[in-house]
């Protein structure tokens, strides 16, 4: 969490869009800190791994949006 606060805040001065509410790209660094992004402290895992959840194929963020779309 800290990590993705430390990101965002980066982002925060650089980036168009985060000062509105319904922006998607707090969402977005939401969902690659916890299915994409592998983390040091859980062994090269993802949080998600951690869980049990498993995200197949070379681009995670396709095969998230592949999942998603088919709902």
């Amino acid at each position: 969490m800290e990590r993705l606060n430390g990101e965002i805040r980066d982002r925060e001065k650089t980036m168009m869009g985060l000062k509105r509410k319904d922006t998607p790209i707090l969402k977005g660094y939401q969902i690659y800190h916890n299915y994409v992004r592998e983390h040091e402290g859980l062994s090269g895992k993802t949080p998600a791994e951690v869980c049990g959840i498993r995200v197949e194929g070379k681009n995670k963020w396709i095969t998230l949006i592949q999942n998603t779309s088919a709902i």
